[in-house]
């Protein structure tokens, strides 16, 4: 957040993605594994940053950070942040960003529930960032046959 904060912003929006106690048919669940393709994650991530400084040219300041390897629910996954002169600008880049990043970046989740252990559900094939639909008003993403309120993960 004090990175984050600048003078000529009025608006500052935090999204962080916890891990949930539950996945689509599994009950119980306790923790995740978060495995990333490296390589390209971090170039994809610089990409999307990179975009929605295009997209909203006032745009102050903007945090995109996801975790790797094991959490437990509760656990922060993801961050996002967005500083901006207002807010809705703010809440409209914070919005694209976290669905680009579920849309683009390689990474994948492994739940782990009372049932087993398996790679999760909600999946779908990476799209480039260059690629991706222009957001609405509010910056959603509307990927076709998928749910960005979800993701791929």
């Amino acid at each position: 957040m004090e990175w984050a904060t600048a003078p000529q912003c009025g608006a500052v929006v935090v999204f962080c993605g916890t891990v949930r106690d539950h996945a689509p048919g599994r009950p119980g669940v306790t923790g995740l594994m978060y495995e990333a393709y490296r390589q390209q994650a971090s170039p994809r991530l610089v990409s999307i940053a990179d975009s929605a400084l295009d997209r909203w040219a006032d745009l102050g300041r903007l945090v995109l950070l996801h975790r790797t390897g094991d959490l437990v629910v509760g656990e922060v996954a993801v961050v996002v942040v967005a500083a901006a002169p207002h807010r809705s600008e703010a809440f409209a880049a914070a919005r694209w960003s976290i669905d680009a990043v579920k849309a683009t970046v390689p990474i994948w989740k492994r739940e782990q529930w009372s049932g087993g252990d398996d790679w999760g559900t909600c999946t779908h094939d990476l799209v480039d960032v260059a690629d991706l639909p222009q957001p609405s008003a509010t910056g959603a993403l509307h990927l076709e046959g998928s749910d960005s309120s979800e993701g791929p993960r």
